[in-house]
């Protein structure tokens, strides 16, 4: 069985310096795919530098940072902004809200890039959560794309609803870089068959990453992800590169 691996950078559209990384990452290292965080401000020249690029590129529905394009009550805190914790803000959600507010956002990004999402996945994984999962199910549904499964339960939830989603998923952000170079070498000498999703976050750390408690995290990544170094390991391999839009 062949082993075909999608590298998804989220966050596009955090900071400048997170899209020139992620840009960066894809142009000479293994990034394949990323997903845009259309609730965040972005630079025409980011936009239009991703269109031209042959990323693939979805989703990242986000109900966690900054403020929601929609009229979303339940979503909020006192200061109109989105409630950062997950659990907290889900338990706290209605799903009329998590519905309005997932499809501002996918109109905004059809509005952006001017094409459907190969994909979608969640910001600080809300979407794993109820009742932000069904709502994301409903909407893989409709627009017919795959969606991001972190784990077994997430993976069988995604193919109970007749979606495509990877059979294996890495990857993590915390108080330690993730994807060292030393780390992308060994995950990839041992990748399973299948399809394998690593997430991941590479970016070159900017002032507007300074709230960030995964910042400077993000150059290791590039290092990782983002060098020759790790696309010389995958063809030597024989690990195919692919995208979400792929499966």
């Amino acid at each position: 069985m062949t082993r075909r691996l999608i590298v998804n950078a989220d966050d596009f559209g955090l900071t400048p310096g997170v899209n020139a990384g992620i840009l960066g990452a894809h142009r000479h290292g293994i990034v394949s795919s990323t997903t845009v965080l259309t609730t965040a401000a972005i630079d025409a020249e980011s936009v239009s530098a991703l269109r031209d690029s042959d990323l693939g590129v979805g989703i990242h529905l986000n109900l966690t940072l900054g403020r929601p394009l929609s009229r979303a009550r339940s979503l909020v805190d006192a200061d109109g902004r989105f409630v950062r914790d997950a659990r907290h803000a889900a338990a706290r959600a209605d799903a009329k809200d998590v519905e309005r507010e997932v499809r501002a956002q996918i109109e905004k990004f059809v509005s952006l890039m001017r094409r459907a999402p190969t994909h979608l996945d969640t910001h600080h994984h809300v979407g794993l959560l109820v009742p932000v999962t069904e709502v994301m199910l409903e909407a893989a549904r409709r627009l017919g794309v795959p969606i991001r499964s972190q784990n077994e339960l997430a993976r069988a939830r995604a193919l109970t609803a007749g979606l495509r989603t990877p059979d294996h998923f890495f990857g993590e952000s915390g108080p330690g870089p993730y994807w060292s170079l030393p780390r992308t070498l060994a995950q990839l000498r041992v990748l399973p068959p299948g399809v394998s999703e690593f997430m991941s976050h590479p970016g070159w750390f900017d002032e507007a990453l300074a709230y960030s408690r995964y910042g400077r995290q993000r150059e290791t990544e590039m290092v990782g992800l983002g060098t020759p170094a790790a696309r010389a390991a995958l063809a030597s391999l024989g690990i195919t590169l692919c995208h979400f839009g792929e499966l």
